[in-house]
């Protein structure tokens, strides 16, 4: 018989979760955290500059809607 003391395996609707798939959770957590810290930051860089350059300004509008559309499918 086994011992009551002993935590069972991770399975589907027990409750319990595995100390690897904690870690794990975690892991994929504080990457997402960077990568948002990382998008935020060239977001504010490319809202920092300014140019009178009509084909300089169009590549920053282009670049922030990208930075943007990444940010969003993080979220």
């Amino acid at each position: 018989m086994a011992n009551a003391s002993q935590q069972p395996a991770a399975k589907a609707g027990n409750g319990y979760v595995s100390e690897e798939e904690r870690r794990l959770a975690e892991q994929k957590r504080a990457e997402k955290a960077r990568q948002m810290q990382a998008l935020n930051l060239q977001r504010e860089n490319i809202l920092s500059q300014r140019t009178s350059s009509p084909a300089r300004r169009q590549a920053l509008e282009a670049a922030l809607a990208h930075v943007e559309s990444q940010i969003a499918a993080l979220s």
